[in-house]
């Protein structure tokens, strides 16, 4: 049974992060050039899209692995949670688009539907960095490089 445990907590992890690794980071490394092109339409400079697409992948990647190996796994969701919010801020701005349409084709509607979806992935590694408790916040901030030991089963 305990191996039943390890695994669901691994599988759940593994969900949480698989948009990110490795599939977005696999995209950065071989397409660049259009992830660099699509950073320079939310921000003007060219060098810094690039430094942003690094930042991203790096995020991406080193944040994913210590979710799922449970190291400084707190952190890490939370800095993964606010990635999510930022990219949904700077990329999914279905407000911009001019056609969002409630029935119909609608592009603006489509982007809605990322820019809530990055929401929702950013709350789910809240609840992975504090807790579904409501004493989470306080834990973290006490502790906010501390593992939460996903792998670890309880005797009692």
């Amino acid at each position: 049974m305990a191996i039943v445990s390890i695994v669901g907590a691994f599988t759940a992890r593994g969900m949480l992060v698989m948009l990110f690794l490795p599939f977005s980071a696999l995209d950065k490394i071989l397409n660049f050039r259009q992830a660099v092109g699509q950073a320079a339409e939310a921000v003007a400079n060219r060098s810094l899209a690039t430094v942003l697409i690094l930042a991203g992948l790096g995020v991406e990647l080193f944040m994913s692995l210590a979710v799922l190996t449970g190291v400084a796994d707190r952190m890490a969701a939370l800095i993964l949670a606010a990635y999510c919010v930022v990219t949904a801020l700077l990329w999914k701005q279905f407000w911009k688009t001019p056609d969002f349409r409630l029935r119909g084709t609608s592009r603006g509607r489509e982007v809605f539907w990322d820019f809530l979806k990055n929401l929702a992935l950013g709350g789910g590694f809240l609840v992975l960095a504090f807790g579904a408790s409501a004493n989470g916040v306080e834990q973290f901030l006490a502790h906010p490089w501390a593992s939460s030991h996903p792998y670890t089963l309880s005797r009692g």
